[in-house]
C-alpha cells in the first residue's frame, strides 16, 4: 500500500523547465524522505563528469571531488530549493587537510549555501595512515557547522570508533545491505544492530537505494526513519515533484518501539530549512511555496544561530489578511516571526516536551535544536515527540 505526497503546487512544471534549461544532465537529485512524516526533508545532489571536450584529461581526484560537489550545490541553487543538501565527498580527498576544506567552502558559498544547510557524506576505506587527518578534517568541518554524515556503513571500511570520534549526524546505510536486509536474516540483524548503535550514539540512520515497498517498510520496522531509492521517487525527480511513501497495514507493529526509555531530543531531530534573520517576508513565502512539507523556517544570523522562528500557518495567515502581502512582503520577515524555541541536542526528549508545553499559543511549534555554541542543528517537531513518547 502506498500513499503519494505531492509537492508544491504549480511547482512540478516549473521544476521540470527549470531541469530542461539549466541541468538537463550536469546533476541527478534523490529526496530524504522522514518516514514519521511522509515529507522529503533534504534532498541529496550528485554532479556528473564535465563535458567531453577533446580527448579525456588525465583527473586529479581531489579536483574531481571538489568540483563535484561545487557543481551539484550550484545546480540545486538553479532550482531554488530550500530545503538541506545532502552532498558526498571521499575521505581521501579531507585527508589533504585545511587547503580542501577552504576550497570547498568557497564552491559552496558561491552556490549561495551556508554550512549548516549542507550535510556532508564521507564515504572512502578510512585507511589507518589518513585516519588522523581525515578526523581533524571531520572535526573542522563540524567547526564550521556542516552537518557530517559517514556513508557505506556496514559494508565499506569505516573504523567503529570513528564513529565517536566524529560525532556524525548522520549513518549511511551501504545500498545493498539496506536492500537484502528484508530477504536475508543476518543483513537484517545488522541494519537493527547499527540502528540500535546510532540510537546510543544520538545520531540518524538513513537508508538509501530501496528499491520496493516492502523494503521500505521492513527498514522502518528495524528503527529507520530517514529513507531514499527508486521507491520512493523516480530517477527524474526533482525538488518540488512529489513521491511515493509505503504505508504499512492496519495492525502492523509500531516500528518505533524502544527497548529502553529515555530517548535524547537528538534522535527526533530533522534537518531544518534556515534563512538569514535579514530575509524579507517575500522570500520566506517563495521557500514555503516551494515545498509543501516545510513546517518552520529558522532564521539565523551570521554565526547560525537562530534569531526567529517563522511557523508555516501563522505566517501565511498573516500575510493572507488585507493588504498582508503588500503590507508585509518587501519587509524583514522577523517581524511576522516568533522567538525561536532552543533545546541542546543532548536534553532528553521528555524534557524538550515539557519546555514545548510551556506556552498555550505555541504548544505545537517546532523546537530548534542547537549544540553546544548555540548553532542550529535541525528542528524537531512536537508531534514526532508525543508519537516517539507514547507508551
Amino acid at each position: 500500500m502506498t500513499r503519494v505526497v505531492p509537492g508544491a503546487s504549480g511547482r512540478h512544471d516549473a521544476a521540470v523547465s527549470a531541469v530542461d534549461v539549466l541541468v538537463p544532465a550536469r546533476a541527478v537529485f534523490h529526496p530524504v524522505v522522514d518516514l514519521g512524516t511522509g515529507t522529503v526533508v533534504a534532498v541529496e545532489a550528485h554532479a556528473g563528469p564535465p563535458a567531453p571536450a577533446g580527448p579525456p584529461p588525465r583527473v586529479d581526484p581531489v579536483s574531481e571531488d571538489l568540483r563535484r560537489a561545487a557543481e551539484a550545490a550550484r545546480a540545486a541553487a538553479d532550482l531554488r530549493t530550500p530545503l538541506p543538501l545532502q552532498i558526498g565527498l571521499r575521505a581521501e580527498t579531507l585527508a589533504f587537510g585545511d587547503p580542501v576544506l577552504a576550497e570547498l567552502h568557497q564552491g559552496f558559498a558561491g552556490a549561495g549555501r551556508r554550512p549548516q544547510e549542507i550535510i556532508i557524506c564521507v564515504t572512502g576505506g578510512f585507511p589507518p595512515a589518513q585516519r588522523a587527518p581525515v578526523t581533524a578534517a571531520l572535526s573542522g568541518l563540524r567547526r564550521a557547522g556542516y552537518l557530517v554524515g559517514l556513508g557505506g556503513v556496514g559494508a565499506a571500511h569505516a573504523p567503529l570508533d570513528l564513529l565517536a570520534d566524529g560525532a556524525s549526524y548522520l549513518l549511511k546505510l551501504d545500498p545493498g545491505l539496506a536492500r537484502r536486509a528484508p530477504a536475508e536474516p543476518r543483513r537484517s540483524a545488522l541494519v537493527a544492530s547499527l540502528v540500535e548503535l546510532a540510537h546510543r550514539l544520538e545520531t540518524h540512520v538513513l537508508a538509501p537505494g530501496l528499491e520496493t515497498g516492502d523494503q521500505v517498510l521492513h527498514l522502518r520496522q528495524l528503527g529507520v526513519r530517514l529513507v531514499q531509492g527508486p521507491a520512493l521517487a523516480p530517477p527524474e525527480w526533482r525538488p518540488g515533484m512529489p513521491i511515493t511513501v509505503p504505508v504499512a497495514a492496519r495492525g502492523a507493529p509500531d516500528p518505533r518501539e524502544r527497548l529502553d526509555l529515555g530517548p535524547r531530543v537528538s534522535e527526533f531531530t530533522l534537518p531544518g530549512v534556515t534563512m538569514p534573520h535579514t530575509a524579507t517576508a517575500g522570500e520566506v513565502l517563495d521557500a514555503l511555496n516551494a515545498e509543501t512539507g516545510i513546517t518552520s523556517i529558522v532564521l539565523v544570523d551570521e554565526r547560525q544561530r537562530p534569531r526567529a522562528t517563522v511557523d508555516r500557518t501563522r505566517f501565511l495567515l498573516r500575510l493572507s489578511g488585507a493588504y498582508g502581502h503588500a503590507l508585509h512582503a518587501h519587509r524583514p520577515a522577523v517581524r511576522l516571526a516568533d522567538a525561536p524555541r532552543p533545546v541542546p541536542r543532548t536534553v532528553p526528549a521528555v524534557a524538550a516536551l515539557r519546555a514545548a508545553g510551556q506556552e498555550d499559543d505555541r504548544v505545537y511549534d517546532d523546537l530548534v535544536v542547537v549544540d553546544e555554541l548555540g548553532r542550529c542543528l535541525g528542528i524537531v517537531r512536537v508531534a514526532d515527540l508525543i508519537r516517539g513518547l507514547s507508551p
